[in-house]
């Protein structure tokens, strides 16, 4: 698979910043960690161990799918290194003997985030390595790496055998160590043993009887995402991730119908207009789901969340096949994700806002490595064999992928197009000789009027949010051509307060206290953002004319390249929105203002 504009840009970023410099070989900070010295002194209880972990699933994958030789010999020279430090017993932490997993910390007050020990992120540490070691053997097939990982697993095993309990081990009642089940699941996908499906297993199970948790019965009793445990965005989206691979490795159908329902209650009530899992909103963590219903535009969206909701939504592709799974990955990677990547690849936000100033986070930030792995997982995405003969085109833009089709043989595509800036997608094949096989393109759900047709031939109208498949015998330069006509569309937000009591009578009585209208914009699969207004305001009250949309929004001339919407406001200036990811440029200190405020209605 091979990505280009857009989306290969921020590929080639990548590789040649973030996974080319941050960690080079085992001096590196973020696994000198690691040295038996360091590791034996470490009772601090932190996390930066993750970044080992993430770091070798990102660069293992980028290694892949560019055949880059440096970035593949400092990838072995880590995991060996790693491999190296890892002790008899399996344990490849960052933590002192006292403080490591095996053990019972002594007891603590829970604290807001429902930690109840000594904090400590070591089984979370231990799933990251887990996956780091798993993708580098999937590419680079060793069998030190699979030992490694497998020794990690025994251990965690182990340890819950005898008596630790997995919601001990992690904050937010267990939620940053009940992760774990998504290692395991890999664990048991890579060797086919049984023993390490019964380790996910059992972490459910003691998820589900933590009260505060309870995750498989509080998703199937129809929970909001806010009310599981703390709400936490990151952690709880991990978690679906790894309950989803445990419905594809035992093909329990309640295991899929509580994932679904939180799915649905993340799509639905806490993502911004950009794809991104968002909170921040009356909560002490920043990271926390908002109550249902909540807005606010200076909300957080934190990159590592954007992480999770992309691989929440790449495991139920996988096993409904459903085409707005990639939709949510494609508006995610579009928007929410460029926005938190700077061009250089190195720079990365931690937290992006619908409406606040673009902050580049520091050298640690667990962000940083989580945006890396978020876009290298786009490439396996884009497109994607189904059966025996149907080759699926998933995300759109300038690529091309060669894929093995066992019924049809070798199928070359390339995408031909300027997406996202424009809706016109031509789709160019390549065979070694005719090939009977199905074609599949998912229609953006935004895209009314949505039109496919082979090249000279008339075309057909296809559904927005479906997929149009097209069977037939193909030949080698065959095209399809794709309308996906895009248009400006305006999104209200609401923010409202509505107070309830009983009156003397016992009637039940309602009165709105608050309430604030906002206007936000997408065209295409982009949305838009303006820059402080008028060079200092960081919001302002628009007032809309009673006129059709077409008179008052209204795409612009280029700006800095990049295709504009022109708003014209009643008693104002007009003003003028770019792809909410650049807007500012993707500098350190930008404005991005995506929704603006609408004026009040007056009461009747």
């Amino acid at each position: 698979m091979q990505l280009q504009g857009l989306l290969g840009e921020a590929l080639s970023a990548n590789l040649n910043g973030r996974l080319s410099h941050f960690i080079v070989d085992e001096t590196s900070p973020a696994i000198a960690l690691f040295a038996p010295a360091a590791r034996a002194a470490n009772r601090e209880g932190d996390w930066y161990g993750e970044h080992a972990g993430k770091w070798m699933v990102a660069a293992a994958k980028a290694a892949a799918r560019s055949g880059d030789a440096a970035l593949l010999a400092r990838l072995r020279r880590v995991a060996d290194f790693l491999v190296s430090t890892q002790e008899d017993d399996g344990y490849l932490g960052t933590y002192a003997p006292e403080r490591r997993f095996m053990r019972k910390q002594p007891p603590k007050p829970v604290s807001w985030d429902g930690a109840p020990s000594v904090r400590t992120w070591d089984i979370w540490t231990h799933a990251y390595l887990i996956l780091g070691f798993l993708e580098i053997h999937r590419h680079f097939p060793e069998p030190r790496y699979l030992q490694a990982a497998r020794r990690i697993g025994e251990l965690c095993a182990q340890a819950l055998d005898q008596g630790i309990d997995i919601t001990d081990l992690g904050n937010h009642h267990g939620l940053s160590a009940t992760v774990l089940m998504d290692p395991a699941a890999e664990l048991y996908f890579a060797t086919g043993e049984r023993r390490y499906l019964d380790l996910g297993l059992n972490v459910l199970v003691q998820a589900d009887r933590h009260p505060e948790l309870a995750l498989l019965p509080r998703a199937l009793a129809g929970a909001d995402a806010a009310e599981i445990a703390t709400g936490k965005a990151y952690q709880l989206a991990w978690n679906l991730v790894g309950l989803a691979k445990l419905h594809r490795a035992t093909g329990v159908p309640a295991y899929r119908e509580a994932v679904l329902g939180l799915w649905r209650s993340i799509r639905e009530r806490h993502l911004t207009l950009g794809g991104g899992p968002w909170g921040g909103v009356a909560h002490r963590s920043r990271e926390v789901f908002n109550a249902p219903g909540a807005f606010n535009p200076q909300g957080y969206v934190e990159t590592c969340s954007t992480l999770a909701w992309i691989q929440l939504n790449r495991e139920l592709l996988a096993i409904t096949g459903e085409p707005v799974y990639a939709e949510e990955i494609e508006r995610s990677a579009y928007n929410d994700l460029l926005a938190a990547q700077a061009p250089n690849g190195e720079d990365w936000c931690y937290y992006v806002f619908p409406n606040g100033r673009r902050v580049h986070t520091t050298y640690w930030r667990c962000c940083k490595s989580s945006g890396a792995m978020a876009l290298e997982e786009l490439p396996a995405i884009a497109y994607a064999c189904e059966g025996e003969a149907t080759v699926a085109v998933r995300v759109y833009g300038p690529g091309e992928a060669m894929l093995d089709l066992p019924g049809a043989g070798r199928v070359r595509l390339q995408q031909i197009t300027d997406y996202p800036f424009d809706g016109r997608v031509r789709l160019r094949i390549g065979v070694d000789g005719p090939a009977r096989f199905a074609l599949k393109l998912r229609v953006p759900s935004w895209a009314e009027g949505a039109s496919v047709a082979m090249a000279g031939e008339g075309a057909a109208a296809a559904a927005p949010g479906s997929e149009w498949v097209l069977e037939r015998v193909w030949r080698d330069g065959d095209e399809v051509l794709a309308e996906f006509p895009m248009a400006p569309r305006t999104h209200r937000a609401l923010n409202r307060n509505v107070q309830e009591s009983r009156a003397p009578d016992g009637s039940q009585v309602q009165q709105q206290v608050l309430r604030y209208e906002y206007l936000g914009l997408t065209y295409g699969p982009l949305v838009y953002a303006t820059t402080l207004i008028d060079g200092y305001k960081t919001e302002e009250t628009l007032k809309l004319p009673a006129l059709p949309q077409r008179d008052w929004l209204a795409p612009g001339e280029p700006l800095d390249g990049l295709p504009t919407l022109v708003l014209r406001p009643l008693r104002r200036e007009p003003l003028v929105f770019a792809p909410y990811y650049a807007a500012g440029g993707r500098v350190d200190g930008a404005w991005r203002l995506t929704w603006m405020g609408l004026a009040p209605e007056p009461s009747p």
